[in-house]
C-alpha cells in the first residue's frame, strides 16, 4: 500500500516532489517539465539542479532543516531548472526532514510549486497600494510625480520618468487630447537603477515629443503602449535623448501611458525594465492605467491649487504697499518671502510728529480668501493708525475687527467652503518716535523682533506676546518701549518663529555690518534663514533709525497768555520764509497756528509749545498740558466764535489730536509744493 501511494504521488501530483539525501543530492523527483527528464536530476545537488538567485542561502536553509528537523513552509525563491531554457520563475518551496522508525535522519522532502503568476499579481497589488499611499499627499506637482516614481521603482519597473505639460505646471488648464507635437512637456521626476548619472541633466528639461514614437502615439490616441526595445528599434533614431537613456540603462521593455483626465492631457509616464529583469507583459497594463489615472487626478488637484495660489499671490501683492516712502527720520527695506500661505504683509505708515508705524503680520492659510482677509486687516490697521493710539490699543481694536470678521464667516451658508476654515493671524505694530529716540512695540502672536545697534551688536527685543487675532483669548495686549541710538536697525519677521537657539545666530551673522545698505542687509537676513523658516511664507521688514535734521524742524516754548498767537504767527512766518515756502502756504500756516494757539490759551493749561516739521508735508504741532480734547463745531451765522477748528480743518490736509502722559498735542499736515527748499 505504501509503495502504491508513493508511486501515485510521484506520477500524478501537481506539486514538484524532490527527495534529497543527507548530502542534499536528488534521489527521486517528479519534475514537472517535459524539457528535463526526472532521471537527469538524480544524483545532482539540489542547488545545482535549480538555479536559484541565492544558492548559498538556499543551501543554508536546507541544512538547517536537516539539522533541526524544523520544517520550512512556503518559502518563495526565484529560480528554474538548470537545464530548462527560459526565464526564472517564482517558486514556493516547503522542506521537511525524513526520519526512519528509529529516528535516524534519511534526508529531506522538498516540494516546489510554480507561483509566478500569483507573485506577479501580488507585486502589482503592492505597487498599486504604494502608488495610492505615496501619490496625492501633496498639492505640489513635483512631489506628486516623485511619489509615483518612488512607488514603482524598483518594485514594478527599473526606471520611471514622468513628464508634465509645461502649462499645467503653471496652473493653466490642460490641453484637450490629442496632444499636438508643438506642446512642450517638462520632465518632473526620474528614478531608476543606472539612471542616477542622467537624472540631473534630464529632470527639469523641456521637450516636444518626437513624431512617430510611442511617446507621441500615446498622447495622440490616449492609449498606453507596451513596446519591446532592441538594437534595431526604428523609432530610437528620432528620439535621441530617450535613446541615450535607454542605452545607458540597458532598457529592453517599456510601457508608455498618458496622464489624462476628462479627455485632457496632463502629461506622460514612461516605465522601463532593464537588463536581467523580465519584460513587461499585457497583464501589466491595467496596473499602469489605474496608477496613471490616480496620478492624473492628483496632478490636476495640485494644478488647481497652484492656479489658486498664483491668483492669491497676485492679490496679495496688489494689497501690499506699492512704493517705499521713507520718513525723514527712518529708512526702511523689506522682503516678502513666498510660501504656502497667502496672508503675510508688511507696512510703514507715516504718523504725526515725524513718527512712523512699522507693521508685519500674517494671516495663516492658503488661497484667495486668506489674501482678502489680510487686505481687510491691513485696511483696518491704516484707519486705526490715523487715530494716534498707543500700539497696544491699536492691536486691541484690530482684534475687535478680527472678531467681527470671524462672526461674518460663521454666518455664511452651510454649503460655503469657508465655513469650516479656521482663521488665525499674527501682527506686530511698532511706533518709532525720532524726537524721543524710542520705539514702542506690541504684538499679537509670535512675530519676531530684533535690534542691531550701531556697534554691530544684535539684541533680540523682548516684546510681551499677546493673543493671536481671531482667537478666543481675551487677554490684554502689552507694549515694550526701547531706547534707540541713531543708526540702529530694527528687524521684524512675520514668519514661523525660529527656535530660540537659532534665531540670534542667524541675525548676528546676517547683520554683522550695520554700515551696509539696508536692502543688502535685508537680503542677507533671508540668505541666513534656515531652509524651513519661511516655508509657509513670511514678511521681513528692516528699519534704520535716524533723527530729524535740525534744519527740518523748529520748536518754541510760548507763554500761556493773549500775546502767544501773535508771537506764534511771527515765528512761523520767519521760519517758513527760511524754508522758501510760497506765500499762500505761509499765510495758511499763520492762520492755522493762530487758531491752535488761541484754542490752547483759552482751554488748555501750561506748558504751551509750538513745533514745525518740514518733510513731505508741513506739520504744525501745538502742545499743552490739558488732556481735554477740543471738538470741531460748525458755527451758526449768529455765533461770534466756535469756528477755529473748522477753519483749521479747511486749510489742512489732515489734522488730529495726540495724547501723552503730559497732555495733548493738536497737529495739522499741509501739502507743500515740489519747489520747497530742503536746506
Amino acid at each position: 500500500m505504501a509503495a502504491a501511494i508513493l508511486h501515485s504521488l510521484f506520477t500524478q501530483s501537481a506539486v514538484g516532489l524532490h527527495v534529497l539525501d543527507t548530502q542534499l543530492r536528488v534521489v527521486r523527483t517528479n519534475v514537472l517539465s517535459d524539457a528535463v527528464p526526472a532521471e537527469r536530476l538524480a544524483g545532482q545537488y539540489f542547488t545545482d539542479a535549480y538555479r536559484v538567485e541565492r544558492p548559498h542561502e538556499a543551501e543554508r536553509v536546507l541544512r538547517e532543516v536537516l539539522d533541526s528537523g524544523v520544517a520550512v513552509r512556503d518559502l518563495v525563491v526565484r529560480g528554474r531548472l538548470a537545464d530548462n531554457p527560459g526565464r526564472d520563475h517564482s517558486l514556493k518551496v516547503s522542506v521537511h526532514r525524513l526520519d526512519d522508525a528509529r529516528g535516524r535522519t534519511l534526508g529531506l522532502l522538498a516540494t516546489l510549486v510554480d507561483v509566478d503568476e500569483q507573485e506577479k499579481a501580488r507585486t502589482r497589488a503592492a505597487c498599486l497600494a504604494a502608488v495610492r499611499t505615496r501619490v496625492g499627499r501633496s498639492l505640489d506637482v513635483a512631489a506628486t510625480c516623485e511619489g509615483l516614481v518612488t512607488a514603482v521603482v524598483p518594485v514594478f519597473a527599473d526606471l520611471a520618468v514622468v513628464e508634465v505639460v509645461d502649462e499645467v505646471l503653471r496652473g493653466s488648464d490642460p490641453p484637450p487630447g490629442p496632444l499636438g507635437h508643438d506642446v512642450p512637456l517638462r520632465r518632473v521626476a526620474l528614478r531608476g537603477r543606472g539612471a542616477d548619472g542622467h537624472r540631473d541633466g534630464l529632470v527639469g528639461e523641456m521637450r516636444r515629443l518626437p513624431a512617430r514614437t510611442p511617446y507621441a502615439l500615446a498622447v495622440s490616441d490616449l492609449r498606453p503602449r507596451l513596446v519591446r526595445i532592441g538594437a534595431r528599434t526604428p523609432w530610437l533614431g528620432t528620439a535621441p535623448e530617450s535613446a541615450r537613456l535607454i542605452e545607458a540603462t540597458g532598457a529592453h521593455s517599456m510601457i508608455v501611458v498618458p496622464l489624462k483626465l476628462h479627455g485632457a492631457v496632463l502629461g506622460l509616464v514612461s516605465l522601463y525594465r532593464c537588463r536581467d529583469s523580465e519584460p513587461f507583459e499585457e497583464n501589466d497594463l491595467p496596473l499602469t492605467l489605474t496608477a496613471a489615472a490616480h496620478v492624473a487626478l492628483s496632478i490636476d488637484n495640485a494644478r488647481q491649487y497652484e492656479r489658486d495660489h498664483v491668483i492669491a499671490s497676485i492679490v496679495q501683492r496688489r494689497l501690499l504697499p506699492q512704493s517705499d516712502d521713507d520718513n525723514v527720520a527712518l529708512e526702511t527695506a523689506h522682503v516678502l518671502l513666498p510660501g504656502r500661505n497667502s496672508g503675510s504683509w508688511f507696512d510703514t505708515i507715516g504718523l504725526s510728529g515725524a513718527r512712523t508705524a512699522l507693521v508685519v503680520g500674517a494671516v495663516e492659510g492658503p488661497g484667495l480668501q486668506t489674501a482678502i482677509t489680510m487686505g481687510q486687516l491691513r485696511t483696518a490697521l491704516h484707519a486705526l493708525a490715523g487715530l494716534d493710539l498707543e500700539p497696544d490699543e491699536v492691536l486691541a481694536r484690530l482684534a475687535d475687527t478680527a472678531d467681527r470678521l470671524a462672526r461674518e464667516r460663521e454666518a455664511l451658508p452651510p454649503a460655503d467652503r469657508l465655513l469650516g476654515q479656521s482663521l488665525t493671524a499674527t501682527c506686530m505694530y511698532a511706533v518709532h518716535d525720532p524726537f524721543a529716540g524710542t520705539c514702542t512695540i506690541a504684538r499679537a502672536g509670535s512675530a519676531t523682533a530684533g535690534l542691531l545697534t550701531p556697534d554691530g551688536t544684535t539684541v533680540p527685543l523682548d516684546v510681551p506676546e499677546g493673543p493671536r487675532l481671531f482667537s478666543i483669548d481675551s487677554a490684554p495686549f502689552a507694549t515694550g518701549t526701547f531706547a534707540l541710538d541713531e543708526g540702529s536697525v530694527l528687524a521684524f519677521f512675520s514668519g514661523t518663529p525660529m527656535p530660540e537657539g537659532r534665531r540670534p545666530a542667524g541675525l548676528r551673522e546676517a547683520l554683522s555690518d550695520s554700515g551696509r545698505g539696508l536692502q543688502d542687509l535685508c537680503d542677507d537676513v533671508v540668505y541666513n534663514l534656515p531652509a524651513d523658516a519661511h516655508r509657509e511664507g513670511a514678511a521681513l521688514l528692516l528699519a534704520r533709525t535716524g533723527v530729524v535734521p535740525p534744519d527740518r524742524f523748529s520748536t518754541w516754548d510760548l507763554p500761556s497768555d493773549r500775546t502767544s498767537p501773535g508771537v506764534a504767527r511771527t515765528l512761523v512766518r520767519d521760519r517758513l520764509d527760511g524754508w522758501h515756502l510760497d506765500e499762500e502756504t505761509i499765510e495758511a500756516t499763520e492762520l492755522i497756528v493762530s487758531e491752535l494757539v488761541t484754542n490752547a490759551v483759552r482751554y488748555g493749561t501750561p506748558p504751551l509749545r509750538l513745533r514745525l516739521i518740514l518733510d513731505r508735508t508741513l506739520t504744525c504741532e501745538v502742545h499743552d498740558g490739558s488732556p481735554v480734547s477740543p471738538h470741531l463745531r460748525h458755527a451758526r451765522t449768529v455765533d461770534e466764535g466756535g469756528r477755529g477748528l473748522f477753519i483749521v480743518s479747511q486749510l489742512a490736509a489732515h489734522w488730529g489730536t495726540r495724547y501723552g502722559t503730559d497732555g495733548k498735542t493738536l497737529w495739522t499736515e499741509q501739502e507743500i509744493g515740489p519747489d520747497a527748499d530742503d536746506s
